[in-house]
């Protein structure tokens, strides 16, 4: 197979440097390529890919800005390879990570794949403890951190691959966004294609947001839940409602501390407080670990109220996920 990298970027060119250096590591034996999207970017990455064209098979493609989904496949409609792997500006690559994937895809062969990420020594105590709350088995992020099932697993972007022939019949990701990624996914499983979670085949995923940002996209994560579930019913699930209830049941254990009723909060603090020993078993910072409780704590509240928010919409009010959530969507 013939692997082309798909990466769009957005006013990051010091991310792209640093993934770009990465990916001249790989100890990979064989041939792949680079495709560079710059999705309508004020700062461009333009002088950064000229420094690696004679390190790397890179081409660089500017275009109006559209959203990542849309430069993804605006990438593999460019891509020469036969097997498009799409990552996200702001991670960094192992330099065994293609090899990894090419062994998994030897050994047995699925259309799509996704990979977890995990947090580099090097990264901010802030960008440690947001990468717990998005990997660690006792949040929501347990999806990234390997809680689902091998199989039938829901790949994220800024980790996936996809065949050529499977891009091909689904036509790539839709406009939705966040949630492009799941949906994909689930219309590649009604195609009859299959996904698959490659556990070692991980990247450094740098998030560069600060708490404010953190919560917008968890938020916007939540919200994007109902609208698939909307359009894939089928796929829905009861543990899609846990954040909300998480949230829900720490309230009604405030009031019941009026009462005299201690046992439901003292839960939560037993709950926190097991983010804060497992964050500091892994992370060995004091710092992080306070900082992990924080991030887990926005993690549910953004997640939880923007779920709930999101089924209102559909199901109370009853507006198309188009006009009542626009900014879930490019045009």
């Amino acid at each position: 197979m013939y692997y082309s990298f798909i990466i769009p970027v957005y006013n990051r060119p010091d991310e792209t440097d640093e993934l770009l250096a990465s990916l001249t590591k790989q100890t990979f034996q064989g041939d792949f390529e680079v495709v560079i999207v710059e999705d309508g970017s004020t700062v461009d990455s333009r002088s950064i890919v000229e420094k690696y064209q004679d390190q790397l098979d890179i081409s660089y493609y500017y275009k109006s800005n559209s959203g990542p989904g849309d430069s993804r496949n605006y990438g593999m409609h460019k891509a020469k390879g036969t097997y498009y792997i799409i990552l996200d500006s702001d991670c960094i690559i192992p330099q065994d990570y293609l090899r990894v994937v090419d062994l998994y895809l030897q050994e047995k062969y699925v259309d799509c794949f996704g990979g977890p990420d995990r947090a580099l020594a090097s990264f901010t105590a802030v960008q440690k403890a947001i990468n717990f709350a998005m990997t660690s088995f006792l949040t929501t992020g347990g999806i990234r951190g390997g809680s689902e099932r091998l199989s039938k697993f829901q790949p994220r972007s800024f980790n996936m691959g996809i065949s050529k022939k499977a891009f091909s019949l689904s036509e790539g990701f839709g406009k939705i966004h966040p949630g492009e990624d799941p949906d994909l996914t689930i219309r590649l499983w009604n195609l009859g294609f299959r996904s698959e979670l490659f556990p070692d085949a991980y990247v450094y995923h740098k998030r560069r947001i600060d708490w404010k940002r953190f919560y917008t996209q968890v938020h916007k994560f939540g919200k994007a839940r109902p609208i698939l579930n909307q359009r894939y019913p089928e796929y829905a699930k009861m543990t899609y409602w846990f954040p909300s209830l998480f949230m829900g049941g720490l309230i009604i254990s405030l009031l019941f501390l009026l009462f005299g009723f201690y046992l439901p909060f003292l839960l939560y603090l037993l709950y926190f407080f097991l983010v804060f020993v497992i964050s500091l078993k892994e992370e060995k910072s004091f710092k992080v670990s306070v900082l992990s409780m924080c991030a887990v704590f926005m993690q549910f509240y953004g997640y939880g109220t923007g779920f709930v928010k999101s089924n209102y919409i559909l199901h109370i009010l009853r507006q198309k996920p188009e006009k009542g959530m626009p900014e879930m969507f490019f045009k």
